[in-house]
């Protein structure tokens, strides 16, 4: 595959609406702006004891979110190693951590983990409606937040008392980088374009991390994702439900399956099925995540490995939309590229 190289930030101009800039999106045509991310919840995890069980929940490792400078994504596994959800974890304080998911996956999860906080001093909650989550993309949002906005990806910068503002990794988009976070607990400036929620999940495909939903719990072992790539496993930490199949999956060398960022002629939508062209009776792979811009599609699709050596891939059927590769926000090992 080819790593496409890291070029200049699309930009929209700050106090730009959505009217000069529809859907949020700069000059140069990547998205641009602000979105409520609704599709989104958080959990809160508060007491004593709330650090010790997250580390033994999580694929990351906690311990080290001090002083609320950084965040952390990481995977939450069956005991088979298959995600049943992913989060952005940050520290709210000593006692209180915020874990950022899939509103459709909050629920049953928030429930799961509950069942293993047995006798830990731990208060698991729903408080999505007391933490609103936005996605901010493009140069502009950088610009607006000036220098609170965090240089490396999984940085997080405390706004005295207007929320958290955490990076996320890039996006690698046709037009050049852009650079995305999530703002929680707090509103973004009122200057900033109002950005597609489609937009927003396009981003999402086009910087390879991943996001479990609904429709693909216990899908996918993290690797297969590519999530270790993006920072959300840590191999030198304790225990977790799942740990000993994602550790044999990275040290053996027996992972056949990877996560591409592919463009489509139509929209993807997580859990769809790819077919390759050579073995049209099986399904080659699945959509983790999907999104659209400016009447383009992009999809981050977890394939066999093999089918990226040749052949064509296709969406739905062995007969449906074809998909392409393009240039990947990062290198995959050696082995799957």
């Amino acid at each position: 595959m080819i790593i496409g190289a890291m070029s200049s930030l699309s930009d929209c101009a700050p106090g730009a609406s959505s009217t000069s800039h529809p859907g949020g999106a700069a000059p140069d045509g990547n998205p641009c702006g602000a979105l409520r991310l609704t599709d989104w919840g958080v959990i809160r995890a508060r007491g004593d004891d709330a650090e010790s069980f997250l580390q033994g929940q999580l694929t990351n490792d906690v311990s080290g979110l001090r002083g609320g400078s950084a965040a952390v994504l990481a995977g939450y596994c069956s005991a088979k190693g298959r995600l049943l959800a992913t989060f952005v974890v940050w520290r709210d304080d000593a006692d209180d951590f915020l874990l950022a998911c899939s509103a459709d996956l909050l629920a049953p999860t928030l429930k799961r983990l509950s069942m293993y906080v047995l006798r830990a001093r731990c208060k698991l909650s729903d408080a999505t409606a007391d933490v609103p989550l936005w996605g901010l993309a493009g140069a502009a949002a950088v610009s607006a937040f000036g220098a609170n906005w965090p240089q490396r990806a999984w940085e997080a910068a405390s706004l005295q008392g207007a929320g958290r503002l955490i990076r996320f990794p890039d996006a690698l988009a046709d037009a050049g980088v852009v650079p995305r976070a999530l703002l929680a607990g707090g509103g973004p400036p009122a200057a900033l374009p109002a950005l597609d929620a489609s937009a927003w999940r396009w981003l999402e495909a086009r910087s390879g991390t991943a996001r479990i939903v609904a429709a693909t719990v216990e899908q996918f072992v993290p690797q297969m994702v590519n999530l270790e790539l993006v920072g959300g496993v840590s191999f030198r930490k304790g225990c977790y439900p799942g740990q000993e199949v994602v550790a044999r999956s990275e040290y053996r060398g027996t992972l056949k399956r990877r996560a591409y960022v592919l463009r489509a002629a139509a929209a993807l939508e997580p859990g769809q099925e790819v077919f390759h062209s050579e073995d049209p009776g099986q399904p080659a792979g699945l959509v983790v995540l999907g999104g659209g811009h400016a009447g383009t599609f992009a999809g981050l699709v977890e394939l066999k490995i093999a089918a990226t050596a040749g052949g064509s891939l296709h969406l739905g059927s062995a007969d449906g939309p074809l998909l392409t590769f393009v240039d990947q926000p990062y290198a995959l090992p050696a082995a799957a590229a």
